[in-house]
């Protein structure tokens, strides 16, 4: 079984690689980078969810990484990359723009660290959390273990 404290570290590692990826594309929806405009054009979603989701980002990197507040902030990342896969494998191709399919690759990158941080976390999920807890993992929490 892995350590309370092992889980905690990684935790934080993903939660930090998630922040920091979702914080460096909020310069691009903010600035209205030229990448980020034809995005939301071939949406049909320009500039209002573009925008929109700039915020909704920004939101999610606070939630990330204030420590009561993790599991929203990974339920809601893994909500924005679940929309953000969805388009790119719908309307906007993997790869956008020539960028060799980087954006693709990061929103993955944030989808595959939210649904891990949720799995780490998962008895802190809002009115779920408990469900999903084997009986041997209460014992860690009785520890006081807050992974």
């Amino acid at each position: 079984m892995i350590s309370c404290k092992a889980k905690a570290i990684t935790s934080w590692v993903l939660q930090f690689i998630a922040a920091a990826i979702l914080a460096q594309t909020l310069f691009f929806k903010f600035s209205g980078a030229e990448e980020s405009k034809y995005i939301f054009t071939t949406l049909g979603a320009e500039p209002w969810g573009r925008v929109a989701t700039g915020c909704a980002e920004l939101v999610t990197v606070v939630l990330l990484l204030a420590p009561r507040t993790v599991t929203l902030g990974a339920l809601l990342s893994l909500g924005l990359m679940t929309g953000a896969i969805g388009s790119h494998l719908t309307k906007l191709g993997l790869v956008v723009k020539d960028d060799g399919g980087l954006l693709f690759g990061l929103a993955l990158t944030v989808f595959i660290c939210s649904a891990v941080i949720l799995a780490i976390r998962r008895r802190q999920v809002p009115g779920l959390g408990y469900f999903f807890v084997p009986r041997r993992e209460l014992s860690c929490a009785t520890k006081g273990c807050q992974h």
